[in-house]
């Protein structure tokens, strides 16, 4: 101890500064994101939902950002995944119609795909801005995750039927939406932003048709990116070269959202540090089981 103290004693005076800073950090709690950055402001996640007059109680929270809340509840000998809307407003501007579009939306194509393979049960949409569906035990694909010999081919399958319908997943960027279950089957467990063709006006004309197929496009572009950075020795040289030609749909979504994203996270970094690394890094981590659903 003396030595110690005879060290920080010579210490440059910036030196011991920055020591006792990051002695602090280290014992004080984990940020917490400000209210304003979550979907139910300075509310929890409520403690019960009621479902087809069935009662589940919360479990945990995996998630809580800007856009919806999202946990685990168990009843009836069951588990469910609960996903809540926004609720509050944002720099003054009401943001619960939000909420309550997103989730009405993913509610309708969960509905839609029922009963189709690798897509899970709809329970119910409670409020208008809840999204009740059955728990699929399993973890999120990791990054270059060795899954099975069929994980792949299943998964075409499932977006492949998906189309079949007319739809387009258009979210499979994100890995962490790719479920690999516990049985070692993939599962798609994010619907917010599907496209539930054919629907509205657009549906019969040709504009409709042309928008469909884009999308259909990008959905097997990142199908293949993931199958490359996972399983590349089940593509042939022709998928392993598609894999590589972006769709000039996906370069334009990306021009136009990288702003958005940049803007995001430099905000993250400015109110809370810890969650800005966690967003520039996130291909090197792995998030809790079923953040996104």
């Amino acid at each position: 101890m003396l030595e110690r103290e005879a060290t920080s004693r010579t210490m440059p005076a910036r030196t011991r500064v920055r020591a006792l800073v990051a002695g602090r950090r280290r014992t004080l709690p984990a940020s917490q994101p400000p209210v304003c950055l979550r979907a139910l402001g300075g509310q929890d996640m409520p403690a019960g939902i009621d479902v087809g007059g069935v009662r589940f109680r919360h479990v945990r929270t995996f998630k809580h950002d800007f856009f919806a809340a999202t946990g685990l509840y168990q009843g009836a000998g069951r588990q469910a995944i609960v996903k809540i809307g926004r609720r509050v407003g944002f720099l003054g501007l009401p943001l619960g119609w939000l909420g309550r579009r997103l989730s009405g939306h993913e509610a309708e194509l969960l509905d839609r795909l029922a009963g189709q393979e690798g897509v899970p049960e709809l329970l119910g949409l409670c409020g208008g801005d809840t999204v009740v569906r059955g728990y699929i035990p399993g973890h999120a694909l990791r990054k270059g995750e060795q899954v099975g010999d069929e994980f792949f081919g299943r998964l075409w399958r499932i977006v492949a039927a998906m189309h079949h319908r007319g739809m387009a997943y258009v979210d499979l960027e994100k890995r962490q939406n790719v479920l690999v279950g516990d049985d070692g089957r993939p599962y798609l467990i994010d619907f917010q932003i599907g496209w539930p063709w054919p629907v509205g006006p657009l549906a019969d004309t040709a504009l409709g048709g042309w928008l469909r197929r884009r999308l259909q496009q990008g959905d097997l572009y990142h199908l293949r990116k993931l199958q490359r950075r996972c399983r590349p020795d089940q593509m042939t040289p022709q998928d392993l070269a598609a894999s590589y030609d972006r769709p000039w749909p996906v370069r334009l979504h990306r021009r136009l959202t990288k702003p958005f994203t940049t803007f995001r996270r430099w905000v993250l970094s400015r109110v809370d540090p810890k969650r800005g690394d966690a967003e520039r890094g996130a291909d090197q981590h792995d998030p809790s089981p079923q953040t996104t659903g």
